[in-house]
């Protein structure tokens, strides 16, 4: 069986389309992949901020029980 020269260029051809796809995917996925890490991180930042959140809540009713407490001794 002989290959002739139409054969290589052909299969060249498509090595370079596969090559040319894959990289692209590769790129794509890389993008994908930072974008999420990045969701990722913002969601934790979020979790911390609303678990701080919630203790300065608990601290201004603490306040605020103080402060009805002290006026009815000012009374």
């Amino acid at each position: 069986m002989e290959f002739d020269i139409k054969f290589w260029i052909q299969i060249l051809v498509y090595a370079g389309t596969f090559g040319t796809m894959y990289g692209s995917f590769k790129t794509k996925l890389d993008y994908l992949e930072k974008k999420m890490d990045k969701h990722n991180d913002m969601q934790n930042r979020l979790a911390v901020a609303e678990n701080s959140l919630k203790s300065v809540h608990h601290r201004l009713d603490e306040l605020k029980e103080e402060l009805k407490e002290v006026k009815e001794h000012e009374d």
